[in-house]
């Protein structure tokens, strides 16, 4: 027979913890022997056991007395459902491990591992970091509020990247980050950049080129001056595909009531 001290021993429990499950029903309290001592069998231990993991795997006490007393198929399947919970609570705290150990690029804490995926692409692609900054922080605010939506959108941006006249524009944008807003290249990079967005909507729609579909425009507008203040030449860029048929940074569409220019007749 053992003392409170002993049996909390064998169990792994305090004996403040033994006394509150006897107060709250869980454990029989058995009456004193003649010397003044509770004295617990072995009995005591397995069902002290079984409360002490039930309640280390989140049960509440109230639902642990109902357990105790349920029987062998009840028990059993309700056990079940703990493990199946305890598995997604894993699963959960190994997402956000994952997170965390990407923390060391600035990237991983608020951004899904497609996004920090496609931004690594960029970098490896040799992108200026402040044009890779300016995605992040476009991404952070999307993910942020349509977190469904993120797995569609970049793998638009994904699947385009793989453009290698696409991705020489971020090159280009990239060398143009010292230069002046009159810098010639700038003036060139737009001239091209409108010319295969309008081959491009031709081929394939607007609706391809357009930013992500169902964001109101003054989330575009706050995404779009995220934008502008990490990468100024941004801003003249879309200055100069307006003027070319094009507007929008987020989300990209004709600029309202632009007219080409009709070819001179020789």
């Amino acid at each position: 027979m053992l003392t409170i001290g002993e049996l909390a021993a064998y169990a792994g429990v305090t004996v403040r913890a033994v006394r509150h499950y006897h107060a709250r029903g869980l454990l029989p309290e058995p009456e004193r022997d003649h010397s003044g001592y509770r004295r617990y069998d072995a009995g005591a231990v397995v069902e002290l056991l079984r409360i002490r993991t039930l309640a280390e795997a989140g049960v509440p006490l109230a639902r642990v007395r109902e357990l105790l007393q349920a029987g062998e198929e009840e028990f059993a399947a309700a056990v079940a459902d703990i493990d199946r919970r305890l598995e997604a609570e894993i699963r959960e705290r190994q997402r956000h491990r994952e997170r965390i150990a990407r923390l060391t690029s600035g990237d991983g804490l608020a951004l899904p591992c497609e996004v920090v995926g496609f931004l690594d692409r960029l970098r490896a692609l040799g992108v200026d970091e402040r044009l890779v900054q300016a995605e992040r922080d476009g991404w952070i605010p999307l993910a942020a509020r349509s977190p469904g939506r993120v797995a569609e959108w970049i793998a638009r941006k994904q699947e385009r990247i793989e453009d290698p006249e696409f991705t020489g524009f971020y090159l280009d944008l990239s060398a143009a980050l010292e230069r002046g807003d009159d810098d010639p290249s700038l003036v060139e990079l737009a001239d091209r950049v409108a010319a295969y967005l309008t081959e491009l909507a031709d081929e394939r729609g607007e609706e391809y080129l357009g930013g992500p579909a169902g964001i109101e425009p003054a989330f575009v507008e706050l995404m779009d001056t995220l934008a502008f203040d990490t990468v100024p030449s941004a801003r003249r860029l879309i200055e100069l595909l307006k003027q070319r048929g094009w507007d929008g940074w987020t989300a990209l569409h004709r600029a309202p009531g632009f007219r080409p220019t009709p070819p001179v007749s020789s």
